[in-house]
């Protein structure tokens, strides 16, 4: 049961790391963050929550109204062929949910919200992980070993936590046929476009969104910390590209910011071992699903919840049984194929899809249930009554 007394590691600082944070400080644990990156990360592709589960845990948290104030609203997308001709549209809506905002401004979000009741430590990692009977020994690349009742990897779909505890990734990861990439770069269009080719996409949104691209590709080998290795691999993908591929590449090179992963999911037996347990994208990432923001949220505060009234042991067994559900919903729900389709059918199939809105409805609704917008949260005595309060101080 967490207490000003329980001290507890979370290894990453991206969403689910500081969504965690913040409940479990207020239930009274003693709460460090540890973040490979040197800063806080901005920016990233827009993510969305749907449903009124994730409006609800949003007003718990106090942060419906900042997440409203810098939402990016869903835009319309003009699908077009390689003249730069309409063929058809892909609906904000669809791809917006409810609420939508950029990656890297939730981030900011929850990190202002925890920075003063939790230690971040920013630039450093986890090399150890061994457990005793009375708590965890760690290692750090930087920083001296330290002990903690229970540690968190929140650390993502390459969680450095889950490679130390439950073995190398290859084990978890799958990788789905697709990689994708989120590129900071001069615009080539003002307004959002969609281009596809069999295999690959380009799509450039609103004026704060990276350009993002999709390709199908067998798994890759390369440093995911070299953007020279990333560039080049958007430029053997998109060579001889058509439309105006050709002009983004050369700006693609003045980039300084660009981001390349595979479309993966993330399958294990078990979120926890010993006092070890996986939050967010390291327990069950299903990239691009458009579900996994929401589950990290709902995950966090049911993580967070049954800490604050049992033992590490039960409070892992009833955070797994409550949130396998969704995870389970979520199996082979693979944006590749939809995204970036291999053939001209494929793409001609997809954009027929488009100009149906009752079967996008139908599609934004499963999707919703898959990322726990249908929930029924909890009430935790210990994480009601900090909300409470902390919601009297803000008035």
């Amino acid at each position: 049961m967490t207490n000003k007394h329980t001290s507890v590691l979370i290894s990453g600082a991206s969403i689910a790391g500081p969504a965690l944070a913040y409940w479990l400080a207020r239930s009274g644990a003693q709460v460090t963050v540890v973040e490979k990156a040197p800063a806080l990360r901005t920016g990233g592709q827009a993510i969305d929550f749907k449903g009124e589960t994730h409006m609800e845990l949003l007003r718990r948290m106090g942060i419906l109204e900042e997440i409203q104030r810098r939402q990016t609203g869903g835009t319309d997308q003009t699908v077009i062929d390689s003249y730069g001709k309409r063929i058809t549209v892909m609906p904000g809506w669809f791809t917006g949910g409810d609420l939508e905002i950029l990656r890297g401004d939730l981030a900011e979000i929850l990190y202002e919200r925890t920075r003063d009741t939790c230690q971040y430590i920013f630039g450093d990692s986890i090399t150890s992980l061994t457990e005793t009977a009375s708590g965890v020994q760690v290692t750090f690349e930087k920083g001296a070993p330290r002990t903690f009742d229970v540690v968190v990897g929140a650390d993502g779909i390459h969680s450095n936590v889950r490679r130390l505890a439950f073995g190398p990734e290859s084990n978890y990861v799958k990788h789905m046929g697709h990689y994708y990439a989120l590129v900071d770069m001069e615009r080539v269009v003002d307004e959002p476009v969609m281009y596809n080719e069999p295999g690959r996409l380009v799509s450039i949104g609103g004026p704060k969104a990276p350009v993002f691209f999709c390709f199908a590709s067998p798994q890759l080998t390369y440093d995911r910390y070299s953007a020279a290795e990333q560039k080049q691999i958007l430029i053997d993908a998109y060579r001889d590209g058509g439309w105006r591929v050709p002009e983004i590449l050369a700006k693609l090179a003045r980039s300084k910011d660009v981001y390349v992963d595979a479309i993966a999911q993330v399958a294990i037996e078990r979120f926890s071992k010993g006092r070890i347990v996986l939050l967010g994208d390291a327990a069950a990432a299903n990239t691009l699903g458009g579900v996994g923001t929401g589950l990290a949220l709902v995950g966090a505060y049911v993580l967070a919840g049954e800490l604050s009234q049992a033992d590490h042991r039960t409070a892992f067994e009833r955070y797994e049984k409550t949130m396998r559900p969704f995870i389970k919903a979520a199996d082979g729900n693979n944006a590749g194929p939809f995204l970036a389709p291999r053939t001209r059918k494929g793409l001609w199939l997809r954009n027929q899809l488009f100009k149906r809105s009752f079967l996008l409805r139908s599609m934004a609704k499963m999707g919703e249930k898959m990322a726990g917008g249908h929930f029924e949260l909890p009430d935790y005595a210990s994480l009601s009554r900090s909300a409470s309060t902390d919601a009297s101080r803000s008035r």
